[in-house]
């Protein structure tokens, strides 16, 4: 084998104990655990906005920006749920480049993967005892999920592991919403292959143990855009892609139909102030059809405090080492005109 073995990692239990949530701090994560359900369910006619970094590359920048969102939340309460992104592990297409906190916990630096674990911790525990919001974050590695399991209200499965069956048998074992995005090739059916995947009880192999899951009913789609085979960027978001979805969703064997939209991405071609015209054109289709308010339950946004992005190394405070962000100024207009338009 071409491996070397650096060193063996300790378990998730060793260090949740070393690095724990406060009681009240746990207490009120279950409290937002349960609205994010009660929108995904339907149950709650608030609207879900999952907002943040495209990676979240700095802990004090990180928690600066979500104290902000904390604001926004009490004067938006009555018509939307926030949820910061917190996304620690970063997908890379070639396997190069920056993989987020929880590889690389100093991006100047050699990767450390212990270390690693323990910021991507320290930072949603910080968060979310700072702030009161429980975060979202995407899960790259199966295997490292046991590590903040206590600490996230929401997860996202990348374009590129919605295929995976390792993915989407861990998903069957969650208790929280997890949202299946499209893969990059924009195939509806596989998205909605996960999401049945997802929602059925499992038996299988995690973490060296023999293992079986009853299912997450909570499991739904991420549309984000797709790219053909030529390379051009190809939206999900218009009206039309969101009837297709209604009548793909209804011949499946699924509970609780959900979308979320990601405005970012091959939505947007990955120029980040287009997410502002797409989020109000997302919103005005939920006006015009009554099917459309009904399966499309939230946004996600790529927003940090500076606008743009820079190279590692420049020192921006707040703006994004990954793909460019919306700044602070126009992601609080944009999230107020989301609560005026779900009322």
């Amino acid at each position: 084998m071409s491996f070397t073995f650096l060193k063996q990692l300790p378990t998730p239990e060793e260090i949740k104990q070393e690095y724990a949530l406060s009681p009240q701090a746990a207490r009120t994560k279950l409290e937002r655990d349960q609205m994010v359900q009660d929108i995904i369910t339907g149950k709650s006619s608030k609207f879900l906005v999952i907002i943040g970094p495209c990676s979240a590359d700095n802990e004090d920048s990180v928690c600066d920006y979500i104290s902000r969102l904390r604001s926004v939340q009490e004067k938006v309460a009555d018509h939307i749920v926030i949820v910061p992104r917190i996304y620690t592990n970063k997908p890379r297409t070639t396997g190069e480049g920056y993989k987020g906190i929880a590889h690389q916990p100093d991006p100047e630096k050699r990767p450390d993967m212990l270390a690693g674990l323990i910021a991507m911790r320290k930072m949603h525990i910080r968060a979310l005892e700072e702030s009161g919001l429980s975060s979202a974050d995407e899960m790259l590695y199966p295997e490292n999920w046991p590590y903040v399991e206590d600490l996230l209200s929401y997860v996202a499965i990348g374009a590129r592991s919605v295929e995976d069956q390792h993915h989407r048998l861990t998903v069957s074992g969650f208790d929280v919403p997890a949202g299946m995005k499209n893969p990059t090739s924009g195939d509806y059916s596989v998205m909605l292959n996960s999401v049945y995947a997802g929602q059925h009880p499992h038996h299988f192999v995690f973490r060296g143990y023999e293992v079986s899951t009853t299912g997450n009913p909570l499991t739904h789609v991420v549309l984000r855009g797709a790219v053909n085979k030529r390379g051009v960027c190809i939206p999900n978001y218009h009206y039309e892609d969101l009837e297709l979805l209604i009548q793909m969703y209804d011949k499946m064997d699924l509970v609780n139909p959900a979308a979320i939209i990601d405005s970012n991405h091959s939505n947007s071609n990955k120029q980040y102030e287009q997410q502002i015209r797409i989020v109000k054109e997302i919103m005005h289709n939920r006006k015009t059809s009554p099917e459309i308010k009904k399966m499309v339950k939230g946004v996600m946004i790529e927003s940090y405090l500076e606008p743009g992005c820079q190279k590692v190394g420049e020192h921006v405070y707040g703006k994004s080492i990954t793909d460019p962000c919306l700044g602070w100024k126009e992601s609080e207009e944009l999230i107020y005109h989301i609560a005026e338009m779900n009322v």
